[in-house]
């Protein structure tokens, strides 16, 4: 199920899978992939399926795309059409991992046309394109989902939001993320260099480590305090930002600093070093999600230190990603038990100034 070429020292073609865990029967769940810009509709589409979903078509203007994506999943028709799949009313969902600055304008198309959206982060790259769909989601009813997949596609982030929910470190009151990423820039596509298409490296991959605060920290309301980016070391990419931090207060007072960078060396296994460290009044968690360094093989490992003692908690393997087949039921039940809408938009809102109000430093 794993787009061909896939390997955990490339992060634009890391696709997570697992073990299947469907929640519908065959047939009672159809989805379709468009705009294949991305790696990340094969995470997508794999989680999907695992949760029992039925990928039976694909669109996107490239054919090459098309064609790898068929020999991945040779279940999915690929049609020349987009509107083959919006308007077959078969189809619940459309999962979508396009060019940053088309996400906005996709989905409100999606839905306007009755299906629930699914795309890739970032979700929007202005506020503008936020704003309208914050209004087709009202009127239409639909769903417009976001695959943050460095929460939910990684067993050491879902199980400390279960640690934290057990009450194992009492309140939580700061949150750090550091998302390094590795640049790999002679296989990066042109519209990656462009800001306007990608948003900044706030808006982009920051996105991630903002969900991450809210989710954590349990804030429906948060303010950026401070944000920074910078090209240090890129001159012939000049609208690239290699660097970029952010700093927040939420409502409830939980405070969060987070960093994201295009600085993995070389000699790392994979293709960064996520970590984050969640400070409770009872006790803190340190995730090492991809990688343990120099532990070869080693990921998704959970440190806990609570009132009793220390653990050192090996999950990979053992949690799964239970937020697929929650998407999957909301689609269906329309409730909101694998992300609110509210909490999806908030993220992205907040990323998003955060990058408006950026320093430059470099």
């Amino acid at each position: 199920m794993v787009p061909p070429m896939t390997q955990r020292s490339d992060g634009m073609t890391y696709a997570p899978t697992g073990k299947p865990n469907p929640v519908v029967g065959p047939g009672e769940f159809r989805f379709a992939a468009m705009h294949l810009d991305h790696g990340h509709i094969y995470g997508q589409c794999n989680g999907l399926i695992e949760a029992g979903g039925d990928l039976v078509a694909v669109y996107d203007p490239d054919p090459a795309k098309v064609a790898a994506f068929v020999k991945a999943y040779p279940q999915a028709k690929a049609v020349d059409d987009p509107g083959r799949i919006l308007d077959d009313p078969t189809i619940r969902l459309v999962a979508a991992a396009a060019i940053p600055n088309r996400r906005g304008p996709l989905g409100c198309t999606v839905m306007e046309h009755g299906k629930d959206y699914f795309t890739d982060k970032c979700p929007f790259t202005t506020l503008d394109q936020l704003n309208q769909a914050r209004a087709v989601c009202a009127r239409t009813g639909r769903k417009y989902g976001v695959y943050f997949s460095e929460r939910l596609h990684v067993e050491s982030a879902m199980f400390a939001g279960d640690l934290i929910a057990q009450g194992a470190i009492g309140r939580v009151v700061q949150v750090m993320g550091l998302g390094p990423h590795r640049l790999n820039a002679p296989g990066r596509p042109p519209w990656f260099f462009r800001k306007a298409e990608y948003g900044g490296i706030i808006t982009d991959i920051g996105s991630h480590q903002i969900e991450q605060f809210l989710f954590y920290t349990g804030n429906t309301a948060a303010t950026v305090q401070a944000a920074k980016v910078g090209n240090f070391a890129h001159p012939e990419y000049p609208e690239l930002e290699d660097f970029g931090d952010m700093t927040l207060i939420g409502a409830n007072g939980a405070t969060g600093y987070h960093r994201v960078d295009w600085f993995t060396p070389n000699g790392l296994s994979t293709w960064g070093d996520g970590r984050t460290i969640i400070l409770g009044t009872d006790g803190y968690i340190e995730l090492r999600k991809y990688v343990d360094v120099a532990a070869k093989g080693i990921q998704d490992t959970v440190i806990l230190v609570d009132r009793e003692r220390e653990h050192r908690i090996e999950v990979n393997g053992k949690v799964g990603s239970p937020f697929f087949g929650r998407l999957i039921r909301d689609c269906i039940d329309r409730t909101e038990t694998a992300m609110t809408q509210q909490h999806a938009f908030l993220a992205a809102e907040l990323c998003m100034q955060a990058q408006l109000m950026a320093v430059r430093v470099a």
